[in-house]
């Protein structure tokens, strides 16, 4: 009977456990929601955007409207489509914002990223699902107000393509983090980071075509500007709402561009483990 007994228990123990861990959420999950969560305690913070965000569209709205009383088209673009086009970047910008090179660049300066070498999953994709939460809350306290704003302007940030138009920003997502993850990544070579990494991420917003147009470069720019990752973050799938795509005299359709812009994620995604593998063997950190 007693060992009945404990057989039956150590069941029940069993069942118990297996189904605790049916309940448990996957790991990703559990990142996203207690992301959101931390930052939901934090929410006016990002509020902020919502004063700065709508004078910054303004002073570009007056700028447009003295150019195009001069020239009723500016390098293919008109007055509407040159709006259009800074909606759709300003909310791609809200959309792909995130502090991973900031945040790692703390963490190995400071020796504490060495606790997360301990943990069950890799921290490059422990960030990013940190991101995705942001985001997530960002979505309705940012980018759906600023989209209400633009409405006042008839500006309908509606894509011609939304199912490209869909995979495309997926894609700027993913490849926007892997940039600013290895730009985070400096930290395992030099000290002080922050006036190098401010630098690279300006250059990276002008030339992902956050506040320009590529097309209004120099030819010669525009060249330059087609072989690098930046203008995948914000030109690319801006364009690719708009349905077309031409940078330096190549035009090229839609699935054609996205293609490029997956390969060039894929290309990002391999470079980010290379760097990530010479700069891991540098750190230093208690334990390590």
């Amino acid at each position: 009977m007693i060992r009945l007994a404990l057989d039956g228990g150590i069941l029940v123990q069993a069942l118990i456990e297996r189904q605790q861990t049916k309940k448990a959420p996957p790991l990703f999950k559990a990142v996203i929601q207690s992301t959101y969560k931390e930052n939901f305690a934090f929410r006016s913070s990002m509020a902020v955007s919502l004063i700065v965000q709508p004078i910054y569209f303004l002073v570009n709205y007056f700028i447009w409207q003295a150019v195009f009383q001069v020239n009723d088209t500016v390098s293919g673009f008109t007055l509407k489509t040159m709006l259009y086009y800074f909606a759709v970047s300003s909310l791609l910008g809200f959309l792909n914002w995130d502090n991973a090179d900031g945040s790692l660049q703390w963490l190995v300066q400071t020796g504490r990223f060495i606790t997360y070498q301990l943990r069950p999953v890799h921290y490059l994709y422990y960030s990013f699902f940190q991101k995705v939460g942001h985001r997530i809350l960002a979505f309705w306290v940012e980018i759906l107000p600023i989209i209400g704003f633009y409405l006042l302007f008839k500006i309908y940030p509606i894509p011609v393509m939304p199912i490209w138009a869909l995979v495309s920003v997926s894609l700027s997502f993913v490849l926007s983090f892997l940039i600013n993850y290895i730009i985070g990544t400096i930290a395992f070579w030099l000290v002080k980071t922050d006036g190098l990494r401010r630098a690279i991420m300006v250059i990276k917003d002008v030339c992902s075509g956050i506040f320009l147009p590529l097309t209004l470069f120099p030819s010669i720019i525009q060249k330059f500007l087609f072989i690098l990752p930046f203008q995948f973050i914000s030109y690319v799938p801006a364009r690719v709402f708009m349905g077309s795509y031409e940078l330096a005299g190549i035009k090229l359709s839609i699935p054609q561009i996205v293609g490029l812009q997956a390969l060039m994620v894929v290309v990002t995604f391999f470079l980010n483990r290379l760097v990530w593998h010479l700069g891991i063997k540098r750190f230093t950190g208690v334990g390590a």
